[in-house]
């Protein structure tokens, strides 16, 4: 049975026990169903071969040669990957368009007992989706975003917000990227389509009667495009501004970039191509400092001389409104769990309707 859903909320909600995507390792890993295992019925490489012979031979040929890969290859998972499940277990089966893979294998499992069924349209049916979420609706969130100066451990406060009962969305969690010159993380950021995916999975989970704490980015997240029905939302959400000392700022740098700046030699190429936005003799000056190893100098400078430039230079662009603002002494845990109840005090007063000021 081929199974139709007329939304992701829907979609998430399918019931069944595993979600198995049997598309090849290259289309799982640019993007797949939120919590879906991969148990590819043809390898990357046999997919390319399936095509090839298709196109430069014959449809025929190719199926039959198709067909043999993908009963091996589903004999194998069944055998290995599938050997702990009993009767009772619900798959649920999906592939590119829901057409022959995950048919085939679908079969299998149906005639070995299993009560396994088909997503009608496979991926394709759930991109429809996920885009439709993202690119063609109006979002029902009201969003409240947490701003300030780089340094301002507005990451950190979010999951503090989190913690003490708020409810955020944590866009550089989900973009695997700190939204910044030097925000890489470790490991790659997902495709565009995977940041999407796992965007709408944390939109669906969120309480529209509730506001949610979004951290302020630009438009993009790394190389993560923020889709246009969240992005139309963030321009104009009211802001909760949160301010340090600069030396707290750069001393909290300092603790949360040290492991993850790339080598000097890598570091200064990327500040060297800042040179279109500020003068040869501020990044000749920030140069000389990682020469000299001097990384606290490096953090204050960078702030000073373009961080802080930069974000002035948005505030004004944006003209975005403030509604509450708070002054952290130090960015240590203590400070930040007593101004994560603060705000969430400010996020219950919009939950009851109440001032905002």
């Amino acid at each position: 049975m081929s199974l139709t859903f007329s939304s992701l909320q829907d979609m998430y909600d399918h019931g069944h026990d595993t979600v198995i995507d049997v598309r090849s390792p290259a289309e799982f890993a640019e993007d797949h169903v939120p919590g879906a295992i991969n148990l590819p019925v043809l390898s990357n490489e046999e997919r390319a071969r399936v095509g090839t012979i298709y196109v430069q031979q014959s449809p025929f040929l190719a199926r039959k040669i198709g067909a043999s890969m993908v009963f091996r290859n589903a004999a194998e998972h069944i055998e290995n990957s599938l050997r702990q499940y009993e009767g009772g277990w619900r798959p649920l089966v999906y592939c590119w368009r829901g057409g022959q893979r995950s048919g085939s294998f679908t079969y299998l499992l149906q005639q070995i007992g299993w009560r396994a069924e088909v997503i009608k349209g496979g991926y394709q049916s759930y991109r429809r989706l996920v885009h439709a979420m993202l690119y063609e609706t109006e979002l029902p969130y009201r969003l409240v975003l947490l701003d300030g100066y780089t340094g301002t451990a507005k990451t950190d406060l979010l999951q503090y917000v989190e913690d003490a009962g708020g409810q955020v969305l944590d866009l550089e969690g989900l973009a695997n990227h700190r939204g910044s010159l030097l925000g890489d993380l470790p490991g790659d950021q997902p495709s565009q389509k995977g940041f999407e995916s796992a965007l709408a999975g944390a939109l669906v989970r969120l309480d529209p009667s509730r506001p949610v704490l979004v951290e302020a980015e630009s438009s993009k997240i790394g190389a993560r495009i923020i889709p246009p029905s969240l992005w139309s939302l963030m321009k104009e959400a009211q802001r909760i501004e949160v301010s340090a000392p600069l030396n707290a700022r750069c001393t909290y740098l300092l603790d949360s970039y040290g492991d993850n700046l790339p080598p000097p030699d890598a570091l200064a190429e990327t500040l060297d191509r800042l040179r279109v936005h500020r003068s040869n003799a501020v990044v000749d000056g920030w140069l000389g400092m990682i020469k000299a190893g001097d990384m606290a100098g490096l953090a204050e400078a960078l702030m000073v001389e373009h961080y802080d430039p930069a974000y002035q230079t948005s505030r004004r662009h944006i003209g975005a409104q403030v509604m509450a603002s708070f002054t952290l002494d130090r960015l240590e845990p203590h400070a930040l769990r007593a101004a994560a109840s603060q705000i969430c005090d400010r996020l219950e007063q919009i939950a009851q309707g109440g001032a905002t000021r």
